[in-house]
């Protein structure tokens, strides 16, 4: 079992960064392919961004790339999001996620892929 607590959310103007974190407890995280997940109020939930175990590929959904930088610190088990350049469409619930591998490249961009999930934080962005 895997428990994933995120942080790291909050309000920010158009323009402004965060940085949210995802602390992995439980097993070997570094066996482990994580993602970031967002949701907005009355929309599905979307891939954002993904790193594979060994952190040597990442994936990103269009509508991030080039703002958004995904990445690992296996020692401290954790995985973090950069955001910057932040538009009021970023606004949603944050979520990460990951699932147990044993390649170590392997990483995806859906969702049920995923075996674990974080309860969420909360990113607003105002304009």
């Amino acid at each position: 079992q895997v428990q994933l607590v995120e942080s790291g959310g909050g309000l920010v103007q158009a323009g402004g960064s965060l940085r949210l974190s995802c602390a992995a407890s439980g097993r070997t995280f570094s066996r482990y392919s994580m993602g970031w997940f967002r949701q907005a109020p009355g929309k599905e939930r979307e891939f954002v961004a993904a790193i594979s175990w060994s952190g040597g590929r990442t994936y990103y959904a269009d509508s991030v790339k080039g703002r958004f930088t995904i990445s690992r610190d296996n020692a401290k088990n954790t995985v973090y999001l950069q955001m910057n350049s932040l538009k009021p469409e970023d606004t949603a619930v944050y979520y990460c996620a990951c699932k147990e591998v044993t390649y170590a490249g392997a990483v995806a961009m859906g969702p049920s892929w995923y075996d674990y999930w974080g309860q969420g934080t909360q990113v607003t962005v105002s304009s």
